[in-house]
């Protein structure tokens, strides 16, 4: 290249990330022009509406009625994440191939396939009377803010994609609500993983495939005695999880291993779409405690969300006033009300319950193509298609799209979601249910007085099944497991069922009085974290797949320790935790065994990093700090060993595509160290740790650099929050946030509290003084990152400092740094 041309070439960089920064400027003056008018003149109003910010923007709304509330929320909302609001409905309605092209098109498919737009249609023009309120009047505020923009205002992502927000509908709000089903439900992909593991030994599956372990906190119920009571039709509500009747040949488990990755794969490429990923085994933590455990003898109630961080948060901080109402805490952008936080009377928190309520049939399809049938019990009956079509964008530079055609095959089950070897597998799951609307029962909770209020919320609520935990200021505490979770005919659904027959049709689905739950419970403390919270007494079947029990087991030791003067900075010291149970237990086996194996040497010349190595593992703290040159050793040798022994067990092929949320067999098989499952090339697990230190060295050098003085976690982990436009040249600049070491753990060295990067949100309720409830999310409560609310969260993330988020009405007058006044237009 010339001279003249790397200089040409030069000049139009510079000019394209001038013009991306200008664009950034003209929307975060565009945001701030309006919060610092003292009035605005807005179509859609009944009555004024104040919109006041505080110190970290959070909008503190207030309105004369519900209406106005929600129009309100909707205005402010679109103010800091209009951009946001449009990605996530474009993802879960599968329209991102239109603003991104060809890339995302399998995930367009994959979303179309699901249906959630038709669902979310359908639901808007049928929801009750209450919810269609709300729901109309979010849009018409967020509809008012698009309408108050122009070409140079819209917010920049919008100008560097070259496109126009349509007009919010209720509709979109609701497809929010199915975007976090999806998220949180991800059962249909291990039954896949299951029927391809029908030929293991049983013993070997059932250390794999753990359900039980020594450290379980449980909730409700115990382990003593399994209940064996019959329901209405007649078999076990608990079962033993189900094997495929017939072993697979190993082609077709390749193929279905191989299906169940490319789908993971697909469903993670459009989650980090948006700034998330799936959450596996860390996905959420929360507690509550009574008040004769704390100082101020009121209850504490503590929440922090494993979603992972991305810029912006998929939280959004409000305080919703109203006669009748007053609730604060966050919601997702485009969703109504308040999903996490508190009110006058009670304060709540969620985690992630996870039960199985995704079923795969494998359908048996008759006729030809232009004709086709599928067998039923009844016979064989019509498979419906429906015709979608998927505009797709031509290029970058180029807005133009072209429209490609794609048709979707649904049986009496569900859609096909995925067709392997001449297989057809349908999918049930309750989100396609055509009455589930996720968001509904917030309505209620938001002004829940007292249990019973909570639990009248609660009967309604059709989202993915939280571990609800509650506090309220009379003292009381308690803990729910509401959700939708069905009862099969036969089986537990844990592999895919016959489609022709009804063996696995839902019969029922779990009476919402029979749902987990428990009020004042004698201990006074409640924890969960995604673990196994139902003993075996508990009569019906939720799931075999529970996240391992590390995080749940340290916050209840923490919290016994700690005694009963719990405070909410005792509370955060457990947010901040980073010890991990799993890694420490793992590093001291495997520093002890290359320990045995060098003092065998009988004077032998020694290594001397691999000694080091060996004392530093058997005698480490188990703290995944940023500065820890432990960690990483953990970490890798932890990840060798794991994949070193599952590939004795099912082969290299197989278990490359193997993927388990639950890996708590990890720090069984090294503690025990059973016979048959050492590989054939080891005669010792002394000499298998020996490998696995080699794999180890060759990993972190690789991954951080061959001067080992750098490797500490902090290296070795990075905390990166993406933002979809971040990696584009050129103009993702002003999105990104450079990445910074972090500390904690998620899954790698074994799960702590502090889960890292996947924190996405903290709070701390106290019904002894609202006004002291602490709150925050990760990055800022704007999506523009000229504002100055981008990223003023990050340094209280990264101390795990949640700031005060003012409740009570002069609390909020004191705090409040502008002032907007809706006023409804002539």
């Amino acid at each position: 290249m010339s001279d003249r041309m790397r200089s040409r070439s030069l000049r139009c960089r510079l000019l394209l990330t001038l013009i991306s920064l200008a664009l950034l400027t003209i929307g975060a003056r565009a945001q701030t022009r309006n919060n610092s008018a003292a009035m605005l003149n807005v179509k859609g109003l009944h009555a004024p509406a104040t919109i006041r910010r505080d110190e970290r923007g959070i909008p503190h709304i207030e309105a004369g009625d519900d209406a106005d509330l929600y129009f309100a929320q909707g205005y402010a909302t679109a103010q800091d994440r209009l951009w946001e609001m449009d990605l996530l409905r474009r993802r879960a309605r599968g329209e991102l191939a239109e603003i991104f092209g060809r890339t995302v098109l399998d995930e367009d498919k994959l979303h179309r396939t699901y249906g959630f737009a038709a669902l979310a249609d359908a639901l808007g023009t049928q929801s009750p009377p209450a919810a269609r309120i709300v729901l109309e009047a979010y849009a018409a505020g967020v509809n008012a803010y698009i309408e108050s923009l122009d070409a140079q205002t819209l917010p920049p992502e919008f100008q560097l994609l070259q496109y126009k927000p349509r007009p919010w509908r209720p509709a979109d709000s609701i497809i929010i609500g199915k975007f976090f089903a999806e998220v949180l439900s991800t059962t249909w992909q291990t039954d896949l993983v299951r029927a391809a593991l029908a030929d293991l030994p049983p013993a070997k599956r059932a250390v794999l495939l753990a359900e039980y372990t020594p450290l379980d906190v449980l909730v409700v119920g115990d382990d003593k005695q399994a209940n064996k009571a019959s329901n209405s039709s007649g078999h076990s509500k608990r079962t033993a999880p189900q094997v495929a009747h017939t072993a697979l040949s190993r082609a077709a488990q390749l193929a279905l291993l191989g299906a169940a990755a490319d789908m993971r794969a697909t469903t993670d490429r459009s989650l980090t779409r948006v700034g998330l990923a799936a959450p596996t085994n860390e996905a959420s933590n929360n507690w509550v405690v009574s008040g004769r455990r704390t100082a101020s003898g009121k209850p504490l109630l503590a929440n922090d969300p494993h979603l992972p961080a991305l810029a912006p948060s998929i939280w959004y901080m409000t305080h919703l006033s109203a006669p009748g109402l007053n609730v604060a805490g966050v919601t997702a952008p485009g969703a109504p009300g308040i999903i996490i936080g508190h009110n006058e009377h009670v304060a709540w928190g969620m985690t992630n319950l996870g039960p199985d309520v995704q079923d795969l049939y494998r359908e048996s399809f008759t006729g030809d193509a232009a004709h086709q049938t599928y067998l039923t019990p009844q016979g064989p009956q019509p498979v419906v298609v429906r015709h979608e079509e998927i505009k797709v964008r031509k290029s970058l530079t180029d807005a133009a799209t072209e429209t490609l055609p794609f048709d979707v095959q649904s049986t009496r089950h569900g859609p096909i979601i995925l067709e392997q070897g001449g297989a057809h597998y349908a999918l049930r799951w309750t989100a396609l249910d055509p009455t589930a609307l996720e968001f509904a029962a917030f309505y209620k909770l938001n002004r829940a007085r007292n249990w019973t209020d909570f639990q009248t919320a609660l009967s309604e609520y059709r989202g993915p099944t939280q571990n609800f935990v509650y506090a309220d200021t009379e003292g009381h505490i308690g803990y729910y497991g509401a959700g939708v979770i069905p009862i099969r005919k036969t089986g537990d659904g844990s592999v895919p069922y016959d489609g022709a027959k009804d063996e696995g049709e839902w019969a029922s689905f779990i009476p919402f009085a029979a749902l987990p739950h428990v009020y004042d419970p004698p201990t006074g403390l409640i924890v969960t974290a995604n673990q196994r919270v139902v003993g075996r007494s508990y009569p019906y079947f939720l799931t075999h797949l529970w996240a391992g029990p590390y995080r749940s087991r340290r916050i209840y030791e923490l919290l016994q320790a700690k005694g009963n003067k719990l405070t909410a900075a005792d509370f955060r010291a457990v947010q901040g935790d980073v010890y991990s149970i799993g890694g420490a237990t793992f590093a001291h086996e495997a520093g002890t065994l290359l320990a045995v194996m060098l003092a065998a040497m009988n004077g032998a010349e020694v290594d001397a990093k691999l000694h080091m190595t060996a004392m530093a593992l058997a005698g480490w703290d188990g703290r995944v700090n940023a500065d820890s040159p432990v960690a990483p050793w953990a970490a890798e040798m932890r990840l060798a060993f794991q994949r070193r022994m599952v590939t004795a067990l099912l082969g290299a092929e197989r278990a490359g595509k193997f993927a388990w949320s639950n890996d708590a067999y990890i720090e069984r098989l090294i503690t025990e160290r059973p016979a048959d499952w050492l590989p054939q090339e080891f005669k010792t697990y002394n000499a298998l740790m020996r490998a696995c230190y080699e794999d180890a060295r060759v990993a972190l050098t690789k991954k951080i650099g061959a001067d080992e003085a750098q490797w500490t976690w902090g290296r070795y982990a990075q905390v990166r929050m993406p933002h979809p436009l971040a990696a584009v040249p050129f103009v993702g600049q002003p999105f990104l946030i450079p990445p910074f070491p972090q500390n904690g753990s998620g899954a790698s060295a074994g799960p702590t509290v502090n889960v890292g990067a996947s924190v996405s949100m903290r709070f701390i309720a106290d019904p002894a003084d609202w006004d002291k409830t602490q709150h925050g999310i990760a990055l800022g409560e704007s999506g523009l990152p000229a504002s100055p609310h981008w990223s003023d969260q990050l340094a209280d993330w990264r101390a795990v400092t949640p700031r005060v988020f003012p409740f009570s009405k002069s609390a909020v007058v004191a705090a409040t740094k502008t002032t907007l006044t809706l006023q409804p237009a002539r």
